[in-house]
């Protein structure tokens, strides 16, 4: 049966979220051979590698890269040498703007029936983000506050990581350097 482009064409939305993406930020994928991997987007694509996990922090393994100031553009998940279909996208990541984008999208999503699977922050790269499915089960993040890597190559050391399991904790306690300030404050205020 051809797809009707007419009524693709009227499933599109005119309703606007109260946040703006940015642009994509960050591509995580499952790989089967994660050494492979990484000398392929080391060089042939020219990435850097910003942060390792190993097996202790990930199962499988996770290498962060970059090919920008970003922390990461594209990170690769190890292990996923069974089964085809283990491999492919783990996650897409969205950027925005500002932090209440992300503490209004968070509201949104919920609003609108999303899965929320994490808020907070979780370590490399010390982004503030809200994690979410998408209709088909497709992890996605919308963050702010990224770690950008200057001249000299070096990424923010482990030890500054600051994981937080909600937007609230996230803020409360920021890593060296990260400024995280909600201009509504009825945003935070809304939440609990």
């Amino acid at each position: 049966m051809p797809t009707d482009t007419a009524r693709l064409r009227a499933a599109i939305s005119s309703n606007a979220p109260p946040f703006s993406l940015n642009r994509i930020g960050h591509v995580v994928l499952m790989v089967a051979d994660l050494e492979r991997s990484i000398a392929f987007y080391t060089g042939v694509l020219g990435f850097k590698v910003s942060d390792i996990y190993g097996e202790d922090m990930m199962p499988g393994g996770m290498v962060f890269m970059r090919c920008n100031t970003d922390h990461h553009g594209v990170a690769l998940i190890g292990g996923a040498a069974g089964e085809p279909n283990k491999r492919g996208l783990h996650h897409m990541a969205f950027e925005v703007g500002t932090l209440d984008e992300v503490f209004r999208a968070r509201d949104f999503l919920r609003h609108s029936g999303a899965t929320i699977v994490f808020e907070g922050r979780r370590r490399a790269g010390v982004q503030i983000a809200v994690e979410f499915l998408d209709p088909d089960g497709h992890n996605l993040e919308i963050y702010w506050g990224l770690d950008q890597i200057g001249t000299d190559g070096k990424a923010r050391p482990a030890n500054e990581w600051r994981g937080a399991k909600t937007l609230e904790e996230a803020i409360a306690n920021p890593p060296p350097g990260q400024l995280p300030v909600v201009h509504d404050k009825l945003l935070i205020l809304n939440n609990k």
